[in-house]
């Protein structure tokens, strides 16, 4: 068989619809969960769709904390409910009593990442465990899609505790981000009613093929998160010499302040090839940008760049100022 218009023969796997039963399985094993908790998704992004789907309706409130991943907010709304933003502490500190104080008999969802994406912010299981349990009417999703470079779960959870999900993907610390592969995990009758609103199909078949040989190299994973971990450690450092004010991450990028210039300063890295995130935008985040760290050449060539550009901008004062 041929692809029309191309002329090369198309993989036996391309031409099938894909079954994801047997990987599923494999997932849930490595995970220590029972194939019954798990459902493989389309990244973290169909995770957060399939629970809103499932648990509101219009009139019903979804509780996030902010700034966070926006996914959350745009879910919550295309399914008519009203988001409620409970802001984050200073330095983004997570505001348990703020968000339990938030809670009504309309509370349906909670969405929380830990660590926080955009400002490497985490919070304490115990304290995820606590909301669960004090809004047991809400499915409670912790969005674990940086997971690797934390270290701290509540996967164990849901067996325990029925309202509580965990979202996490392989785009980060495996690096398939461009192949869209996630899980959900819940208690089994909770993921029995998310999988009524699931397309059976919705994972490629080129993610299921390779997701098996990621699983299998957990020796890169631990090398690369190792990397990752050394170099965030060496960014902040720098940071601070230059004068930058900058958030202690648990993820993989560091958020900076970085003030008026925050656009200027994109542009000027930008010059340079790197490409960074401005937060400017986020509720708490004016003048903040995201920069996110990788192996060890990739983050020396960022150090040179960010020497340059706050010379070349002033920063060095204004920030610290």
């Amino acid at each position: 068989m041929y692809w029309r218009g191309c002329g090369r023969s198309i993989p036996n796997c391309w031409r099938v619809i894909p079954n994801a039963s047997r990987l599923k399985k494999r997932v849930a094993a490595f995970l220590g969960l029972d194939p019954a908790q798990v459902l493989l998704t389309n990244g973290v992004d169909e995770a957060i769709h399939l629970l809103s789907s499932t648990y509101l309706d219009p009139g019903d409130e979804a509780l996030i904390v902010t700034p966070t991943f926006a996914m959350y907010a745009i879910f919550a709304q295309a399914e008519g409910a009203r988001v409620v933003e409970v802001r984050a502490g200073e330095n983004f500190t997570f505001p348990a009593n703020d968000l339990l104080a938030q809670l009504s008999p309309r509370t349906r969802l909670i969405a929380v990442a830990n660590p926080n994406n955009p400002t490497g912010a985490a919070v304490a299981g115990d304290v995820l465990i606590q909301i669960a349990q004090a809004a047991p009417q809400a499915a409670v999703l912790v969005d674990e899609a940086y997971f690797e470079f934390h270290g701290e779960t509540v996967i164990d959870q849901p067996r325990q505790i029925e309202n509580l999900f965990v979202a996490r993907t392989f785009s980060k610390a495996y690096g398939l981000a461009g192949l869209r592969i996630g899980i959900l995990a819940g208690g089994d009758r909770q993921m029995a009613m998310v999988r009524r609103v699931a397309s059976p199909y919705n994972v490629n078949a080129a993610a299921l093929t390779v997701l098996p040989e990621a699983l299998q190299d957990q020796e890169y994973v631990g090398r690369y998160v190792a990397q990752v971990l050394s170099n965030r450690e060496r960014l902040q450092q720098e940071l601070g010499n230059l004068g930058v004010h900058y958030w202690p991450s648990h993820a993989n990028f560091v958020l900076v302040r970085i003030g008026s210039a925050h656009a200027e300063f994109v542009q000027a890295l930008r010059d340079r090839g790197i490409l960074v995130r401005d937060r400017h935008t986020d509720p708490g985040c004016e003048g903040c940008v995201r920069l996110t760290v990788g192996t060890y050449e990739h983050t020396g060539i960022l150090i040179a760049a960010l020497r340059d550009v706050v010379e070349q901008l002033g920063l060095r004062n204004e920030v610290r100022a």
